[in-house]
């Protein structure tokens, strides 16, 4: 049977911008290994399935390597795509993922996602961070299964030049490198190398850990942010308790059909 696929840019206005995510929607759920397979033949940092369920639909996010808890870019392509491309008409869009229920609403042109917020906490600089990195933070915090690095200025993020080997031997399985921004409340970076994915070029799950952290520093809960890797990408922020609102925009880059696989096509 032939299953769609359609690749999104995410956190884009237009294409060749932000986060590129492969969506794949499903009637049913094959093996897991045909779905990391498939993530790692796409070769993107993730790859989202989705299952029609209940009043939503079960999602899952998959990079070349494992399967994640949490993907804040594939959740928007995803949304994109049944608003955009399967007529999808609700008022929002609900998905059951591995990190409970996640919300997103369409406002225009934008898209508005509900995460959960993840606290940080001030640690000890983990052994061969600063050098894996190629600079030594000004602190680091620990966040759920990441690490934060703080650093003094936008320059300094942007100047950083990883050993993407020595990064994979932390034991976290993303650091996130950040300082306040020029144009920006702030600006990010984030690696994660033990996933396949040596730098992201904007993630959702990394600024579930910094709305905090910067809500602390910047006493302020509505922020302007940016990741500044090599495609760049805007992130609207609202922190609201133990939830933070990730905003963006999205564009569909292509689509294509999957052949000769053991896939059921939505209904």
């Amino acid at each position: 049977m032939t299953v769609r696929q359609y690749q999104v840019d995410a956190f884009a206005e237009q294409v060749f911008e932000g986060n590129p995510a492969a969506v794949v929607p499903l009637g049913a759920w094959p093996d897991d290994a045909l779905l990391q397979a498939i993530a790692m033949e796409n070769n993107l940092a993730e790859t989202a399935f989705f299952v029609a369920a209940g009043e939503g639909y079960d999602l899952r996010w998959f990079t070349p390597a494992a399967e994640v808890d949490l993907c804040g870019h594939a959740t928007l392509a995803s949304a994109h795509v049944l608003y955009t491309e399967l007529g999808y008409t609700g008022e929002c869009v609900r998905f059951y993922t591995r990190s409970g229920e996640l919300r997103v609403r369409r406002e225009g042109a934008r898209y508005v996602m509900d995460f959960p917020a993840v606290p940080t906490a001030p640690c000890a600089v983990p052994p061969g961070l600063g050098e894996a990195l190629g600079c030594a933070p000004l602190e680091v915090q620990a966040g759920g299964n990441y690490l934060l690095a703080v650093y003094t200025s936008e320059a300094e993020v942007a100047a950083l030049q990883p050993n993407f080997a020595r990064l994979g031997e932390q034991d976290a399985l993303g650091v996130i490198a950040t300082a306040p921004g020029e144009r920006h409340d702030f600006v990010s970076r984030f690696f994660a190398p033990r996933l396949g994915v040596p730098e992201d070029p904007v993630t959702g799950s990394a600024h579930c850990r910094l709305a905090p952290y910067w809500a602390q520093q910047l006493d302020k809960t509505v922020f302007s942010a940016r990741q500044i890797s090599p495609r760049g990408g805007e992130v609207g922020i609202a922190l609201q308790g133990e939830r933070v609102q990730l905003s963006g925009t999205a564009v569909l880059f292509m689509t294509g059909e999957l052949f000769g696989l053991a896939l059921q096509a939505p209904p």
